[in-house]
């Protein structure tokens, strides 16, 4: 083997936390595998069609399935840490799977899935239960020849409303079961038109946010199609940085349509009926009548930012093509017209505070373009002293919180009003994240961060986040929550909302991306005999002015051994809760205490597993069962994830990456913890092409996250969600650069391309197929980073992303690994006799001492 051919040592760049102590001999290909779980699962369901009954194990996440509705909601929707519950809460604690599920109501489905019924039950609305207010679903029992329904979740028996009545058959089943969605599917769609579902007016304020002479509403907020704020910060460092024009043009594309990088046009994608505003701000306001009567927008600027109000109602919220010439020539005109602005300065809090007050009684979705810290006007902030000395300290909480109440109190009345917000980020300074993030995540809107922008290198990838924005699923004057059958209570909720309530979480906006988590536990033993159920029901407006409830439902068995509780557990559900889990203490624990918990998790449920399931074994050592063998790294993924990682990272970044964890859905959470990682140098001639007899694609299977896989040859692609960094290796053919670069040399392969050229060879269609499928599937563009080897600096980056290497100060998934070897299998379970370093030393000395994981300081001090 040449050189070049040889695996490559990992950069010392990218060194984390030593391994300290004896390294024993490691054979990785014993050691469990993320990749080989993936793979085999995606064998395995991608052919055949997943049943939702009760009694199965879904797919992975990272497989695209698909599932057939038969009274339980689509995995896709709802998914929980184990799909057998405990009977007993003492079983939970003996288990230590922590007892959670993970929602994402409004989840894109897989184009060859049924869409969501939506169902009509009258003037009446949809039946529900007279006592805990559950809505009907499958798992309802009729009594007394069809003329009342036993509720699944309460027990309690509600009368069936003449018009809703339907006569019995042989099988107690309603003669209309077949049609009605209500009665079969796990996941519909209700309409309710009645005013009782209306969104209520959020309670007085003692002291007014904005002024307004109108009084404070006192009805319900009437049903319309959502209104869309778009504020543009026109300060210098907007200007300069080329952030203002960049989504200037971005959205007249999106309104108008406009022509993509290689020629090809594409059609305007803004939702039909919705109205749209213009904002602009930086010491002051400016507010736009855009009334189609005029021949150009007039504006009205606001100087008094300690007393704001809205100066127009007519005008303000217009139909974009009624309205096109005035919106085209004001879009076009504001990037020269602040050209030669030398205002840096830009009041983020009063044009929030704007958009609350020219959105209230209504709702709606303000979309803000800022690029500097808010040093004046409400909620102004002072520049953030040295951060680097507050790590490790008591007061590092501090900086996952809002410096000024101000951002706290508009986030609620927004989310309180309908209104969400969403962010894009363009600045080249601190802008402090943790204050003014608040207002996106508690109004269910979304961040997107782009430090230093370039509209060279970062405009394709706004034009992509925008168009996802405005095109995605989304709803507006949302309220959720989760109901429990009888045993089982919902304890805490998990994600970027406004509880506003003990049981009720509500946004401002809500979308496809979007996802949170509930943590629910027992109030008394379950019955064996009988399921136990969840619903969740989303109350939200739609686009396009409609009422509509959303219901998901889940029947669960339930189960009195350890053993069924751990074979029907869901990985993917519990690393996605822990790592919300983590997410959300940050506002009140030190990060490294964090990591340490984070670490007795795995190793408590291991431990559980070990102790219930497996006690006739030695101490020494450690059975992991099938569903969990890749828990311990996905662990480790956790802690090096931006926001916990060990090395200095500012702020902002811990507090962007923790607020879109939080908002993530499993899917899209376990594939940025764990990159997929492909080498492209070595593509089979029929991968990722259409095959001649079936048009089908197969792409190609992925590899382990190291740099020990990884050949001086060779050519990968790593993708996290938020980054598809290519990595060019020094030794790489001509050939290679040829085909997919169109470059003959290294030297010459340019390291600032934004996107990948279309070449005809083969090798540029396998990869574009790749991209295109991944582009699909998430329904944006990341930000392409090209590294070649030793030579850019994006290949810190890259390294970063190889969890299993040692770096982000943690360990390496090797040195978290002692030698193995492989064990049997018993019940469907996957045994393997590991010496994981850290984890398994906790366990034996929890068997060995008698105590519990987190039991004593003895276990604490993990380098993880």
């Amino acid at each position: 083997m040449t050189p070049q051919y040889q695996h490559i040592p990992q950069p010392p760049h990218s060194a984390g936390e030593p391994y300290k102590g004896l390294r024993a001999r490691i054979d990785p290909s014993q050691i469990p595998s993320p990749v080989d779980a993936i793979e085999a699962d995606k064998e395995a369901w991608e052919s055949q069609m997943y049943m939702t009954l009760p009694g199965n194990n879904p797919p992975l996440s990272t497989t695209d399935f698909v599932a057939f509705d038969q009274g339980n909601s689509n995995p896709k929707y709802m998914r929980v840490t184990t799909w057998n519950v405990p009977s007993s809460a003492h079983l939970t604690r003996e288990c230590e799977i922590p007892l959670a599920v993970v929602v994402q109501p409004l989840a894109d489905l897989d184009p060859r899935e049924e869409p969501v019924p939506l169902v009509d039950c009258g003037e009446s609305g949809p039946p529900r239960c007279a006592q805990c207010r559950g809505y009907i679903n499958p798992w309802c029992v009729w009594t007394a020849g069809g003329s009342r329904w036993k509720c699944n979740l309460c027990g309690h028996e509600t009368e069936v409303s003449p018009e809703y009545f339907c006569n019995m058959d042989a099988n107690f089943m309603r003669v209309d079961h077949a049609n009605r969605p209500e009665l079969n599917k796990g996941t519909v769609d209700f309409v309710v038109d009645s005013e009782d579902y209306w969104a209520p007016p959020p309670l007085p304020k003692l002291t007014p946010t904005y002024f307004s002479m109108d009084l404070p509403p006192t009805t319900a907020r009437k049903p319309q199609p959502m209104n869309y704020l778009f504020a543009f910060d026109i300060s210098f460092e907007a200007v300069e940085s080329g952030l203002l024009k960049s989504a200037c043009d971005t959205l007249l594309d999106i309104l108008y349509g406009g022509e993509a990088i290689d020629g090809t046009s594409f059609d305007p994608c803004f939702p039909r009926g919705c109205g749209i505003g213009i904002l602009t701000f930086d010491r002051t306001l400016h507010f736009y009548n855009l009334s189609p009567s005029l021949p150009q927008a007039s504006v009205i600027v606001l100087a008094d930012l300690d007393e704001i109000f809205v100066p127009l109602r007519d005008g303000m919220f217009v139909d974009p093509w009624e309205s096109r010439t005035v919106i085209e020539g004001l879009l076009t005109s504001l990037p020269e017209r602040n050209s030669m602005t030398s205002l840096r300065e830009a009041s983020l809090g009063a044009a929030l505070i704007a958009g609350l007050a020219s959105l209230a009684g209504m709702g709606g979705h303000v979309v803000v373009f800022q690029s500097t810290m808010p040093t004046v006007g409400p909620g102004a902030l002072d520049p953030l002293t040295d951060e680097s000395g507050v790590y490790g300290t008591e007061k590092e909480t501090t900086l996952f919180l809002p410096r000024d109440r101000v951002w706290r109190d508009v986030a609620e009345e927004c989310a309180e009003e309908g209104i969400g917000i969403s962010m894009f980020l363009g600045m080249s300074k601190t802008i402090d994240i943790g204050s003014i993030g608040i207002a996106s995540s508690m109004t269910g809107g979304e961040m997107y961060f782009h430090p230093r922008f370039k509209p060279s290198r970062d405009r394709i990838v706004l034009a992509s986040q925008l168009r996802r924005l405005v095109t995605r699923t989304t709803v507006y004057n949302s309220v959720m929550r989760i109901r429990c059958s009888h045993g089982l209570q919902i304890s805490k909720y998990y994600g970027n909302f406004h509880e506003r309530s003990l049981t009720d979480i509500e946004v401002g906006v809500w979308d496809a991306d979007k996802a949170f988590s509930a943590s629910f536990e027992h109030t008394r033993t379950l019955d064996e005999r009988q399921y136990a159920y969840l619903q969740c029901a989303l109350l939200y407006t739609t686009t396009d002015g409609k009422r509509r409830v959303r219901t998901c439902n889940l029947a669960l068995q339930v189960v009195s051994l350890a053993g069924n509780v751990f074979r029907y557990a869901d990985m993917d559900a519990t690393v996605c809760h822990l790592a919300r889990q983590a997410m959300t203490n940050l506002s009140s624990r030190r990060t490294a205490q964090i990591r340490e918990e984070l670490t007795e998790k795995c190793s408590s449920i291991l431990l559980g597993y070990r102790r219930n399931c497996a006690a006739g074994t030695v101490a020494s050592q450690l059975i992991i069962p099938e569903a969990f063998r890749c828990l311990p790294v996905y662990s480790l993924a956790i802690t090096k994830t931006k926001p916990l990682k060990g090395r200095t990272v500012s702020a902002d970044v811990r507090n962007y990456y923790a607020r879109k964890i939080l908002s993530m859905g499993v899917r899209s959470t376990m594939q940025h913890l764990y990159p997929r990682l492909l080498a492209l140098h070595d593509l089979e001639e029929t991968i990722a092409l259409p095959n001649d007899t079936t048009g089908r694609i197969a792409f190609p299977s992925l590899m382990g996250n190291s740099h020990m896989y990884m050949e001086a040859r060779g050519v990968y692609l790593i993708d996290n969600e938020e980054y598809m960094i290519f990595w060019v290796g020094s030794g790489v053919s001509r050939q290679v650069l040829d085909e997919l670069f169109g470059v003959q040399d290294l030297l010459a392969l340019n390291s600032n391309m934004t996107h990948l050229p279309v070449l005809n060879t083969r090798l540029s269609q396998q990869v574009h197929n790749i991209l295109s499928h991944r582009y699909s599937q998430r329904g944006y563009v990341p930000q392409m980073l090209l590294a070649r080897q030793n030579m850019d600096g994006v290949e810190i980056e890259f390294s970063d992303m190889l969890v299993e290497d040692q770096n982000n100060g943690a360990m390496s998934y090797l040195d978290c690994t002692s030698s193995s070897s492989l064990g049997s299998c018993r019940d469907a379970f996957f045994s393997v006799a590991l010496d994981l370093c850290l984890v398994h030393k906790q366990i034996n000395t929890a068997l060995t001492q008698g105590i519990s994981i987190s039991g004593g300081p003895s276990l604490r001090g993990s380098p993880w």
